[in-house]
């Protein structure tokens, strides 16, 4: 019965802080302990041990004895504060006579706890002295902090929370962090700043101390037994987050990998400038290795498949200042499924799904009818909601079994009424839909396997009271589809990852995190809520009234905050086909990442192409390379190759000035031809032809019809070296080291033929003339090292040596974006088959994926090596690099598949045969090697 800690800083009021505690014996009231219906009647001596609290708006007595409540005295409510006397003896003081103590004489107490059973609080409105003997301190140097207390209590509101206020600051500022505390002495000290650390309801002061290998907090008050401190290293960061806090840039949340003694840290600063202070120091820090967290390639990642709805949804909310630690900012999700009435669900039925493209309050349109007239009768600001989504009390509503001391301390020690409570899935639905001031959508734990379902059943067995109807409030009602509270987790979960709700759920996004959030789209898609909701409606920091202040900060927490914006645009729907890993589906969708993929003993089948693969079969398929042949028929760099497009031979050129040909498999040598009289650079096929297109350091492009053997000079082009070119619908474009792009409209590949033929009875033909045949001139700031044909021949990209991608509109040539890609030159650029898209690789080692109509990166991986030329298909992509490897990356869930040592140097080209069979690399070392994609 002793010893246990019960005491929490969830016992106190909404922002109370608690100073420190002293050992004290409790010398209960006479009345009190003559009460034969009281706890007091147990202690027949009427002397209870325990800690006295001091408290910024209380004394709490912490009795050893659980079968005692815990009990608060609330300044507010004291008579008299004083020393007094006392002749009662107790054995543990070892001492008889008179004794100083801490007299208070108060019109009321709370009870809490009264025999460790969480409960509703008891009221008692009697007034009593109460004495409190102090066994290490002094009388004398304690009572003169609870007279100053007590005082405050005593003045108007705003002189109150000044005074407190003032009073909290003096004793922080006498607060320093503890030395002795450090993990080990030797460690450098970077940072030192006060902070409160925040968990649900609660903030605690405390000293944040950064060193060159771990992260301190320590709190003001020994409130944390678990941990007195808790240390961070900093190598067990895993994510750093600027956080918003009541509508302020003033938080910072740290997450920690596992080995760690805390998952998460949720800080908040007096002012952002201390806040970004440590931000920056802690990103600064060697030790500090974060994951890539990016918004653009987890964007990427969810849309290209590789992570769940629910991981996306989960992410957005963090990236929107959304924490489990902050109620006021609980991670918001959306209601799904809209029936909770049938026996069973075909979740491939659209009609059991609600309306992701509309907010939550007009979903009924008689409902939002009523509304919107309302509304027309308002002053400005107006709004069509009066309440929000997420609020406090909405996030306990649902949390209450599971957590019910949150809902004793946010509604002063009472559960809500019976049947206000969380009693029935279908009837919480139907109130959200129908109800005139209920618009709450639903919290993570609705869908979380991996988390409890305890706030679902009445586990604790809590007395909530007794509903009208005559039941208590026991485990939430199910729908007829779940058998247990697991299977609605379960069931709530597929539907979040079904392919409907894939298909819609950035209609959702919008409204919730992007352009529909405020303004004139929100009007538009009745998405409008009370001012105070939107970040920028009031600056606190300025307020100077103190009052004011607090009193807007609790209307803020009360109305619920609406996220932080992250998107501008309508954002992206999930794609429905992954390039080479289309149909790639799990039976079990929540577990289809590939990481899930490569590391399951046991995977699921997939039909792919109509055959039944296992998933790991699929994975090796799309992921091994066989090498088939090698050869060394160049005297120099190979600088291009290319398959001819019936897939059955294979050219390149090189720095020796040749083209050669080979055949597909074997790789033997079919041609071998110089082309001019110095190196060649880049080399295409022309479709349904024999001919060969080659771009020479010469400044100029030349054909090469294998039929005839004939060399052509097909255009005089630059006035330096042709760098790179494609050809797309009759349009040739070229890039050189002049800085210019250049544009060319040449007759169909059966006029090339012809040409060729004539040609051959004639005579070499004669260049073209630039002047009739170019279309349009691109300049740029430096060297063209790779150019990229839409397919649709509309839109041209153009990589240059300053790591600049530049995307053009034809035939104009027309600058339509500009971006800074690369530090360091852009080496390779191709476009999505799929969509319009754009893929780099750099001398950075990164690949970027651009979206080119709005000029907007959305995914950005490190290889780790100076990427030199790429192929790309859905979510694969293969890279060649400086090493000489192959490298297999998945662009979705941003790791590298595997690696395949091909050349002793660095691969300078590669090409994917139209087949999708093969695939053909160059390098440094003069080899040409020819690979079979396994399937």
């Amino acid at each position: 019965m002793d010893g246990v800690d019960r005491f929490s800083l969830l016992l106190l009021e909404p922002g109370e802080i608690y100073f420190e505690d002293f050992a004290a014996i409790y010398i209960l009231p006479e009345e009190s302990a003559n009460n034969n219906d009281g706890w007091a009647e147990k202690f027949e001596n009427r002397l209870l041990r325990g800690r006295l609290k001091v408290c910024s708006k209380s004394l709490v007595f912490d009795p050893r004895d659980m079968r005692a409540p815990i009990i608060k005295f609330p300044f507010r409510t004291f008579e008299r504060v004083e020393e007094s006397k006392t002749t009662l003896t107790n054995e543990l003081l070892y001492s008889e006579g008179e004794k100083s103590v801490v007299e208070v004489t108060c019109s009321m107490t709370v009870e809490m706890l009264e025999g460790g059973v969480l409960q509703p609080y008891k009221f008692c409105r009697e007034e009593h002295k109460h004495k409190f003997q102090l066994i290490y301190a002094e009388v004398t140097t304690v009572l003169p902090q609870i007279c100053q207390l007590q005082r405050a209590s005593t003045l108007p509101p705003n002189d109150q929370n000044t005074m407190i206020q003032a009073i909290v600051r003096s004793r922080q500022s006498r607060q320093k962090f503890d030395r002795a505390l450090l993990e080990d002495l030797s460690e450098t000290e970077i940072f030192e700043t006060k902070a409160n650390k925040v968990t649900p309801l609660v903030t605690n002061p405390g000293t944040v101390l950064l060193t060159t290998s771990m992260l301190y907090f320590q709190p003001h008050n020994n409130a944390d037994k678990q941990y007195p401190v808790i240390k961070i290293g900093l190598s067990h960061i895993r994510q750093i987050i600027k956080r918003r806090y009541l509508l302020r840039q003033v938080g910072l949340e740290v997450f920690c990998r596992d080995q760690c003694m805390v998952k998460h840290l949720l800080l908040t600063f007096k002012e952002s400038e201390c806040r970004d202070k440590l931000y920056k120091f802690l990103t600064q820090q060697e030790r500090v290795n974060m994951d890539d967290m990016r918004q653009d390639n987890m964007s990427y990642q969810w849309q290209a498949g590789a992570i769940s709805n629910y991981d996306y949804l989960s992410y957005l909310n963090s990236q929107a200042d959304r924490s489990e630690n902050d109620l006021t900012q609980y991670p918001v999700f959306p209601w799904v499924l809209a029936n909770y009435v049938s026996e069973t669900l075909d979740l491939s039925d659209p009609g059991i799904y609600r309306d992701l493209s509309k907010p939550i309050g007009a979903l009924n349109e008689e409902r939002l009818k009523r509304l919107k007239e309302r509304c027309k009768d308002m002053p400005e600001p107006r709004f069509l909601y009066g309440s929000h989504y997420s609020t406090p009390g909405f996030v306990l509503f649902y949390l209450v079994r599971q957590y019910p001391q949150y809902m004793l301390c946010l509604q002063n020690g009472r559960f809500d009424h019976p049947d206000r409570m969380f009693n029935s899935l279908a009837e919480t639905w139907c109130n959200v839909t129908t109800n005139p001031s209920d618009f709450k959508e639903l919290i993570p734990n609705f869908y979380n396997l991996d988390g409890s379902a305890d706030f679902l059943t009445n586990s604790l067995r809590i007395n909530f009271g007794v509903r009208q109807n005559g039941k208590p409030v026991a485990d939430v009602e199910l729908p007829p589809w779940a058998k247990d509270s697991r299977s609605v987790i379960k069931i709530m979960r597929e539907a979040l990852e079904s392919e409907h709700v894939s298909n819609n759920l950035h209609f959702w996004i919008d409204l919730i995190f992007g352009f529909k959030q405020n303004g004139e789209e929100a009007e538009k898609a009745d998405n409008l809520f009370y001012h105070l909701c939107y970040e920028g409606s009031v600056d606190l920091a300025a307020i100077t009234d103190l009052n004011d202040r607090l009193a807007l900060e609790v209307q803020i927490t009360e109305f619920g905050q609406v996220p932080k914006q992250l998107f501008c645009r309508p954002h992206p729907r999930r794609s429905r086909s992954y390039g080479l890993y289309d149909s790639l589906h799990l039976n079990n969708v929540l577990g289809s990442t590939l990481n899930f993929v490569e590391d399951s003993a046991e995977c699921n089948e997939s039909c792919v192409g109509g055959s039944s693969l296992t998933v790991r079969n699929l994975w090796q398929r799309l992921t091994d390379l066989q090498q088939l042949q090698e050869c060394k028929g160049h005297r120099d760099v190979v600088m291009g190759v290319a398959f001819t497009t019936d897939a059955q031979q294979v050219m390149s050129v090189a720095q020796d000035s040749l083209i050669k040909m080979f055949t597909v498999p074997k790789l033997e040598q079919m041609r071998s031809v110089r082309l001019s009289s110095m190196a060649t650079s880049c080399c295409l096929h022309l479709p349904g032809t024999d001919v060969a297109v080659v771009g020479s350091w010469d400044n100029n492009v030349y054909t090469y019809s294998q039929e005839y053997g004939q060399v052509c000079l097909l255009l005089e082009a630059h006035c330096d070296a042709v760098s790179c070119m494609q050809w797309t619908n009759n349009v040739l474009v070229t890039g050189s080291w002049d800085c210019t792009a250049r544009a060319w409209s040449v007759r169909g590949s059966a006029g090339v033929g012809r040409r060729h033929e004539e040609n051959t009875r004639g005579g070499m033909m004669s260049a073209l003339s630039a002047g009739q045949n170019i279309i349009c001139e691109m300049d740029h700031d430096s060297p063209i090292l790779c150019v990229a044909l839409h397919p649709e021949g509309m839109l041209l990209a153009t990589g240059n040596q300053d790591g600049i991608l530049t995307i053009w509109l034809l035939p104009d040539g027309d600058l339509v974006h500009q971006l800074n890609c690369h530090e360091g030159g852009v080496n390779a650029v191709v476009w999505s088959a799929a969509d319009d898209r754009l893929l780099t690789g750099g001398d950075d080692g990164n690949l970027t994926i651009v979206e080119a109509y709005q000029g907007t990166k959305i995914c950005v991986h490190n290889l780790q090596e100076n990427v030199r030329c790429v192929a790309w298909e859905g979510r694969l992509v293969i890279a060649g690099g400086e090493s000489g490897d192959i490298i297999m990356f998945d662009m979705g869930t941003g790791l590298v598949i595997k690696r395949f040592p091909a050349h002793n140097g660095p691969i300078t080209c590669l090409a994917v045969s139209p087949d999708n069979l093969h695939l053909v690399t160059g390098s440094e070392d003069r080899k040409v090697i020819l690979w079979g994609l396994n399937s």
